[in-house]
């Protein structure tokens, strides 16, 4: 059955919200603040301060959609499942587990849209939905290909292994580097950036600068208070700490910032590549969530919208620059908007590193989007990229400043590992 105006009209309620980011270490010396809390924590978090906040009867949420990039705990398998039950959503609410790596969150939401407009498996008399994503970017260090190998006196096949057991010079993989490669294109993300930087003849110098921006913008959002709606604080217990403290705003934002320090920074990935440690996204924890439906639903329901999505795109791209998905993604989701570049007022680009960020600008201002409303909050390089749960969350601060700013249209847009791109366009309401 097709549907027409209010009924074809997805929204986005009022009262989303999201964990802070923070960094996988505190200073690079110690575990980071979310270190002891998995996927499922995070995202349950999320979810549950999304349902107390929009004030939706819980008993009309009929399914949870969230995105999520990697398994990082033990119980990273149960992923949405695991996050409904710890929001306390009931029994009989199935969840689904989206992954489109860095798009996941983004994809949580498209996916959850499409459920209702399709209407094959959406429960009418629960209409609304509860998506978004989560990500621990603590995964763990793995032995891997050792199953069906003796080690010791015992053939591995379950169950702990004796690392004492193990001979000399086996080591254990850094999952989290070891899935930043991507065995298509022969390249780690960091590389792909480079040749992305490569081909468009960008600088050194024009990546400091645009990652020095992002800790200018993000350190002057945070203290304006521009966080302030879509952050929910999350209470931790640091290691020797005599009480729980609260975690408020994104932790990797630098207080201070100069370009000369990030001149002086070192190439990270390349001998002489221009992808520092002051240029490229910070490694954190976070999660998102929102509840979506059908205007129509949201108007029977008393429920107050906060954004219309008018469009989706999903596009693919050469996995050697995987960074530059965004550019074909965004022009799909304007022309599904109905829009062209010009109208946007607010762009929420995920920034995964400086040289992919600004080939993707440079394109975009093709598409007649004005570089001044790409990040004027900052972006991952300050903010950082939980991967999962990234595309929710600047689902929500684009959202929540159109809003705040009395504006219309915003695009939220990220690369995708292996070469892909997903973009939405927004619609303030």
């Amino acid at each position: 059955m097709s549907r027409t105006g209010k009924d074809a009209s997805i929204v986005i309620l009022d009262g989303g919200r999201r964990t802070p980011r923070a960094d996988i270490l505190v200073e690079n010396k110690r575990p980071g603040l979310f270190s002891r809390l998995s996927a499922t924590h995070l995202g349950g978090l999320a979810i549950q301060a999304t349902l107390e906040r929009t004030k939706v009867d819980r008993g009309l949420v009929g399914h949870v959609v969230m995105g999520m990039a990697a398994q990082s705990h033990r119980d990273s398998i149960y992923g949405a499942q695991g996050m409904r039950w710890r929001a306390g959503l009931p029994n009989d609410v199935p969840a689904l587990t989206v992954a489109r790596i860095c798009g996941s969150g983004a994809e949580a939401i498209a996916v959850g849209s499409e459920m209702v407009l399709a209407g094959l498996r959406h429960d009418e008399a629960r209409p609304f939905l509860a998506v978004g994503g989560a990500e621990s970017m603590q995964y763990p260090f793995s032995l891997y290909e050792y199953r069906g190998k003796k080690v010791g006196e015992t053939v591995q096949k379950y169950g702990p292994l004796d690392p004492k057991a193990l001979p000399p010079g086996i080591y254990l993989q850094d999952a989290l580097l070891m899935g930043l490669y991507d065995p298509s294109s022969k390249m780690t993300m960091a590389n792909t950036a480079e040749e992305l930087g490569r081909r468009h003849r960008i600088t050194r110098e024009q990546a400091d600068q645009f990652g020095y921006r992002s800790h200018r913008n993000a350190k002057q959002a945070r203290d304006a208070g521009a966080f302030t709606e879509e952050i929910e604080p999350v209470m931790v217990a640091e290691d020797g700490a005599a009480a729980p403290v609260a975690v408020r705003h994104d932790t990797h934002i630098m207080e201070e910032v100069t370009l000369a320090g990030m001149a002086r920074l070192a190439p990270a990935f390349e001998p002489n590549g221009i992808i520092t440690a002051g240029n490229a996204s910070a490694v954190v924890d976070g999660a998102a969530a929102m509840i979506i439906g059908r205007e129509s639903d949201a108007e029977k329901h008393g429920c107050r919208p906060l954004a219309r999505i008018a469009g989706v795109g999903v596009a693919a791209c050469d996995p050697q620059i995987m960074g530059w998905g965004p550019v074909p993604a965004t022009q799909q989701a304007l022309q599904r908007a109905g829009i062209d570049g010009g109208k946007l007022d607010h762009v929420e680009l995920n920034e995964a590193f400086a040289p992919q960020a600004l080939a993707c600008i440079r394109d975009f201002e093709k598409q007649g989007i004005d570089p001044e409303k790409v990040n004027p909050l900052g972006g991952a390089i300050a903010l950082g990229h939980p991967l999962g749960a990234s595309g929710a969350i600047l689902a929500l601060t684009c959202a929540y400043a159109l809003r705040r700013t009395k504006k219309r249209y915003g695009l939220v847009t990220m690369c995708i590992g292996g070469g892909q791109g997903i973009a939405l366009v927004l619609e303030a309401m």
